[in-house]
């Protein structure tokens, strides 16, 4: 019997445990005093829920092409500031305004957006704990 009870008192906490992981505040993976601005191009969106991610493939100062994650906040917060599915495609040349990942992998927090027509679209979270960009 006390099994039965302490299975039905965990499976919701178990259950809870993990969204609540997948979910992360910016400081917990970007240094907020770190910006970099990377310039490239677009080569695969991960249009999904928690984080939209997409790949960007920049040269570095001596030619070398280095690739880049470059995460946002989820589909409904990038659909609320402008963007559509398809805003990013392969093959998309973007500016980048974001900050470097603590752990030195090229990963970044992408902050704004500047797509060739200068359109600037903002892409973090207003409540993530993270710099909140203007342009």
């Amino acid at each position: 019997m006390s099994r039965k009870v302490t299975a039905l008192v965990l499976a919701p906490v178990l259950a809870l445990a993990v969204p609540v992981s997948a979910h992360h505040s910016f400081f917990t993976q970007y240094d907020g005093s770190r910006p970099v601005m990377l310039e490239g191009r677009v080569t695969r969106v991960d249009w999904e829920n928690p984080h939209v991610h997409f790949y960007l493939d920049v040269k570095d100062a001596r030619g070398a092409v280095v690739h880049w994650v470059c995460e946002t906040g989820g589909p409904n917060v990038l659909i609320r500031a402008g963007w559509k599915r398809d805003s990013l495609k392969p093959g998309r040349r973007v500016q980048v305004k974001a900050y470097l990942a603590k752990d030195g992998s090229n990963n970044v927090d992408a902050r704004i957006v500047t797509f060739s027509d200068q359109r600037k679209v903002f892409t973090g979270l207003a409540n993530d704990g993270g710099p909140r960009e203007t342009d």
